[in-house]
């Protein structure tokens, strides 16, 4: 490969190296990884962008320094992984680009930087009223601060605005209306909307109630149980026999669909991925979960 072939892919590796390391721990840089380290990167790839390069892959082209760059599917595949959408964007994305057309991206800066002061200023003239909220457990009477509720807020004639709670399990919106309307929801709380008046005494608390069968899937999954097969059984019950699970990909339009039993099997191995398994959204009937949709982040 050429010196600007072996650049770009360079930068490749360690931007894999990056963003594996968001959410796992690593203790070198990526060409010292071995066994484990290894193991866990072909996970997250397979997990983010549902594909797979071997341990022999790895030693050839991220441990040792390869003469060729690899197949341009794998090239595409990491690219996909860091965010890209293939090698050619990655490429485009971090090449040297000419002169004028960094001296166009520099002046669109500034005019983007000029300009939000400005739309600042106008917003918050017209924005007469300010929405503050915090969210507690319907049952638990505490804030919820463990995960981000999502707020969708709804706005007549315009699209929904989507805000996350703080660490405190609040949100705040400025507006030149009178009343707000918005949607709260999370993997383990009951979906519901809410409409307040800026004159109500009772803007600032919202109780949001707990998804029971939410949450009972969340601690099969990531609790400390040392009876296994107790743990089925109540599992086992918790699903509908006909159920219809669905795993999703990040980044990745695929779709996956798992019975029961592979369902199950899936809560009570434990591995690392175990613990990333966040339900998305399930349908209850007769007491048993019918339909569930979840990912592994």
């Amino acid at each position: 490969m050429n010196s600007e072939e072996k650049h770009l892919f360079n930068l490749l590796k360690e931007t894999v190296e990056s963003v594996f390391s968001q959410n796992n721990s690593v203790s070198s840089p990526i060409k010292d990884w071995r066994g484990e380290e290894i193991v866990a990167f072909q996970e997250d790839l397979f997990n983010k962008v549902k594909g797979k390069v071997s341990e022999k892959w790895f030693y050839t082209y991220i441990k040792n320094t390869p003469e060729k760059l690899p197949r341009i599917d794998v090239l595409n595949l990491l690219s996909n992984y860091v965010g890209s959408i293939n090698w050619n964007t990655f490429k485009a994305n971090n090449g040297v680009t000419n002169t004028s057309a960094k001296k166009k991206k520099g002046i669109s800066k500034l005019l983007i930087l000029a300009l939000v002061p400005l739309l600042a200023i106008i917003y918050n003239f017209t924005a007469k009223n300010t929405f503050e909220f915090c969210f507690i457990d319907a049952i638990k009477n505490e804030n919820i601060t463990s995960i981000p509720l999502d707020i969708i807020v709804l706005q007549d004639n315009e699209s929904p605005i989507h805000y996350k709670t703080d660490s405190l399990g609040c949100f705040s919106f400025k507006t030149k209306n009178d009343v707000i309307k918005f949607v709260v929801q999370s993997p383990y709380h009951k979906t519901d909307t809410i409409v307040r008046n800026i004159n109500s005494n009772n803007n600032q608390i919202v109780k949001v109630k707990p998804d029971d069968y939410a949450l009972m899937l969340h601690y099969y999954a990531n609790g400390n149980i040392s009876d296994w097969k107790e743990h089925i059984e109540k599992l086992n019950s918790l699903i509908d026999k006909d159920v219809k699970i669905y795993r999703l990909f990040k980044n990745n339009m695929d779709i996956e669909l798992y019975s029961k039993d592979e369902f199950i099997r899936i809560l009570t191995i434990p591995t690392k991925s175990l613990k990333r398994i966040e339900i998305l959204d399930k349908t209850i009937s007769n007491g048993k979960i019918v339909t569930l949709k979840f990912i592994v982040k």
